[in-house]
């Protein structure tokens, strides 16, 4: 529970600094993820060193050095790849790393997919609301009208373009992410 703790603390900060500024600082993510690789290494050594129980480690949600590094280059791997060939920032990569460092690989790339899900339904909330419903709907049948009438696929208009392109937030879906993968809420939000 204190590795989920700090873990909570560092993605709020995240959250408050995306929501209002679209940054993620490096202040943020690179003592976390040192703090995350760090306290789950000291867990080994305390544990290699039997100084404590290793159901009290896992209490304080310790999941080991080894867990710590591969969710960290596995999930920091993924974003990167994700960073190159998507319009997304190096605070994003370097959040989900942090995320990583703490959850281990499964837990991380779990957490990553939540936020993705939560982000792409958050990116429709937006753009309904500030395109509406119905133009919205008859923009998208209209261009696909044209496109199969034509045999190709039409570009859109800088304007359409721009109107599809809502701001989004990484670290508050990544937090919603966290917290759905720790309290195993996608038992209860799937069915």
């Amino acid at each position: 529970m204190l590795t989920f703790s700090v873990l909570l603390v560092l993605l709020a900060v995240a959250t408050y600094t995306d929501v209002r500024g679209q940054h993620i600082y490096n202040w943020t993510t690179y003592p976390g993820m040192a703090l995350g690789l760090l306290l789950n290494g000291l867990g080994t050594l305390a544990l290699k060193l039997q100084l404590v129980d290793e159901s009290l480690l896992r209490e304080l949600g310790w999941i080991g050095l080894g867990a710590g590094l591969s969710g960290w280059l596995i999930c920091g791997l993924i974003m990167v790849v994700c960073f190159v060939f998507f319009p997304i920032g190096g605070g994003d990569v370097k959040l989900i790393a942090m995320i990583g460092a703490f959850m281990g690989p499964e837990r991380g790339i779990e957490a990553m997919l939540w936020a993705f899900v939560l982000g792409a339904c958050l990116a429709l909330i937006v753009l309904v609301w500030r395109v509406g419903a119905w133009r919205l709907v008859r923009q998208v049948v209209r261009h696909v009208f044209w496109s199969l009438r034509l045999g190709r696929f039409d570009r859109l208009t800088d304007e359409e373009r721009a109107m599809l392109q809502p701001p989004l937030f990484l670290a508050p879906t990544a937090l919603a992410g966290v917290v759905i993968v720790h309290w195993r809420l996608d038992a209860w939000l799937i069915g």
